[in-house]
């Protein structure tokens, strides 16, 4: 089944023969060699580039190990680039190569070479594949399908798309699997032969059992303000041993660096300034962040929030999470605005609630916006499926499903 990925396509499109290595970062099994290959080579073909033109090296076939020595590898590619046409290089698992930097750093100046690269082991799961390459390398950050891919490619009607989808998730492996079971199995064998793996393994932890209840804490909270102290005391009243505060920030750092979990800063809407004391953290998919609770805790505003902040990412926003001060009754007061999302000049603030079926709902999720003086579009996200409408003060209020379908729901 070929599942579409239009925008990252656009995105490996448009980065071609600029003169930088392409990186397809992101979480495994989120679709980096399938966006490659058989997408981007096919496109490729499509627009008349002969097949001896595309060097397309599976490093972790049986076949091409000899590969992995790069002064073989460096002697393939170059052997096949046999004239002054563009020849597009595509390195499926270049981890496996020892020295790999370098490799890369060779092809970096030939006019005729456009280099196209991906991994998935520990290493390169990390953002820091692309700090090896700054200034000379275009990050493509890819992230397991989205509600709209989910349902396109499932074919099933948007409610029961929607329901597989904040339960399961969108890891592409999914569309293929139908059972419960099997989904569930999927997720979990995941988080534990491969994640966890790959983290304990490159950052050597000792304390596994650690990183597991620290991860289902968060699991457990998001969308809820947090810091490493809260994290701290959390484990201990869950009458666990003695953890510093260092550990924990290491360990979080673990996480954010394997893409499993993305940390959102707060930002103080008037004082136009970020405040560094507390965050949000939520995962990078919601079927692993349901796998790891074993499907507890499925409480649907916390799923939205982090549903909308992951399609507003993709989206290619800048998130924050917003903070509104007012006084009343010579008290300072702060509200919150889930999400303040920024791209180029345009701005967008964003809440997320199941209902305003009450009038004190309403200006509960309504009243941080009417506290913001400037003019930028304001935005309420609730679950029912129900016609987009803006209210009186120019509030648009849109469904999820809606929202998630359509690509440019934000200017409704």
């Amino acid at each position: 089944m070929l599942i579409n990925r239009n925008e990252y396509l656009k995105k490996l499109i448009e980065s071609k023969h600029i003169n930088l290595v392409k990186v397809i970062t992101g979480i495994r099994r989120s679709g980096k060699s399938y966006l490659l290959d058989p997408l981007f080579t096919n496109h490729l073909k499509e627009a008349g580039v002969d097949e001896k033109h595309i060097i397309k090296i599976d490093l972790d076939q049986l076949k091409n190990h000899k590969y992995h020595d790069p002064y073989l590898l460096d002697e393939y590619i170059r052997s096949k680039i046999i004239d002054e046409n563009m020849f597009y290089v595509i390195l499926d698992e270049i981890q496996l190569v020892s020295n790999f930097e370098s490799l890369l750093n060779g092809y970096i100046n030939m006019s005729n070479v456009d280099i196209y690269v991906t991994g998935s082991n520990s290493r390169f799961l990390s953002s820091d594949i692309v700090t090896e390459f700054r200034g000379r390398s275009h990050q493509i950050r890819i992230y397991p399908l989205s509600f709209r891919e989910f349902f396109e490619a499932k074919k099933l009607n948007k409610n029961d798309a929607y329901q597989q989808y904040i339960r399961y998730g969108g890891m592409p492996m999914l569309i293929s699997l139908e059972g419960d079971q099997d989904k569930s199995n999927y997720l979990k064998n995941l988080f534990e032969l491969t994640y966890f793996k790959d983290i304990i393994e490159r950052n050597n932890v000792e304390k596994s059992e650690v990183l597991t209840s620290l991860t289902k804490i968060i699991a457990s909270s998001i969308g809820s303000l947090t810091s490493a102290r809260k994290l701290t005391n959390t484990h201990k009243s869950y009458g666990n041993k003695e953890l510093s505060i260092n550990t924990v920030i290491s360990y979080l750092g673990y996480l954010v660096d394997s893409f499993l979990i993305e940390n959102v800063n707060r930002y103080d809407v008037k004082g136009k300034r970020y405040i560094e004391t507390l965050s949000k953290y939520y995962f990078t998919d919601i079927g692993l962040r349901n796998a790891i609770l074993n499907y507890r805790q499925q409480e649907d505003n916390h799923i939205m929030e982090n549903i909308v902040y992951l399609e507003l990412v993709r989206r290619g926003y800048n998130v924050d999470v917003g903070i509104v001060e007012i006084r009343e009754n010579d008290t300072r007061k702060q509200l919150e605005v889930d999400f303040v999302c920024n791209q180029h000049t345009k701005r967008y603030y964003v809440q997320v609630a199941l209902n305003l079926e009450t009038r004190d709902k309403t200006i509960q999720e309504t009243r941080p916006f009417i506290n913001i003086d400037d003019s930028f579009k304001k935005v309420i996200i609730v679950k029912d499926e129900i016609l987009p409408w803006v209210t009186e003060e120019g509030i648009l209020v849109i469904g999820i499903i809606e929202f998630l379908l359509n690509t440019d729901s934000l200017n409704l």
